[in-house]
């Protein structure tokens, strides 16, 4: 399947599921970008193919989806970098930061997987660690209305659900080498979480609903 057609295939289905708003989209440069989103229901990718018209997507996947009689075709598809969700995974990175240097926008969730509370998990700090190697800018963006229990009960409704998709500012991440690199990456991996939730309404702040970081954001 060509990517132009499973883009197609996914807009007709979005649009007679779904209701997206997007706020802020004017932010999103043309060129070279990681949009760091949060992670709340398996149809989050979907609505980045509805929102952008760009083809230059770099999509990781779940490795175990890469058999998958759907996941897997849409993956190949998108030409999807397998990755594993629970170990560091330097070889996908690697593929990643290839993929990056010919150009292109990143689409990924910090939190590595979809939120099973439907709040914010804490992240890994992979995110960092790619635009800090790449400099590429990072967007985080924070979607709300894709939970898959919310999507599955309107369905069953027939019922479109809402979906909010609201972008941050975008921001640059510079890592430095030796002694408190790891810090440094965390640090940068809590900002760019904490961006995310404070464009977040309260219940899905999750983890990082008391940190610091977003207090100062909210207040200001």
């Amino acid at each position: 399947m060509k990517y132009r057609t499973l883009r197609a295939i996914i807009r007709f289905f979005m649009k007679l599921a779904t209701d997206i708003e997007v706020n802020g989209i004017e932010k999103l440069p043309e060129g070279n970008v990681i949009i760091a989103a949060n992670h709340l229901g398996r149809l989050d990718p979907a609505v980045l193919f509805c929102i952008l018209e760009r083809e230059d997507l770099i999509i990781p996947m779940a490795e175990k989806y890469k058999d998958h009689p759907l996941y897997g075709a849409i993956g190949r598809a998108v030409n999807a970098v397998w990755l594993n969700r629970f170990d560091a995974d330097y070889a996908a990175f690697r593929q990643i930061l290839d993929r990056m240097k010919q150009g292109g926008l990143l689409g990924i969730a910090p939190e590595g997987t979809r939120s099973r509370t439907e709040a914010l998990q804490e992240a890994k700090m992979g995110v960092a660690f790619l635009a800090s190697k790449s400099g590429y800018p990072v967007l985080p963006v924070a979607a709300t209305g894709t939970e898959d229990r919310v999507i599955l009960e309107n369905l069953k409704r027939f019922r479109r659900s809402k979906i909010t998709v609201t972008a941050a500012e975008l921001m640059y991440i510079d890592i430095p080498k030796g002694k408190g690199r790891e810090e440094a990456l965390r640090a940068a991996t809590d900002e760019i979480m904490c961006q995310i939730a404070a464009l977040l309404p309260e219940k899905y702040r999750g983890v990082y609903a008391d940190h610091p970081r977003l207090k100062e954001l909210l207040k200001n």
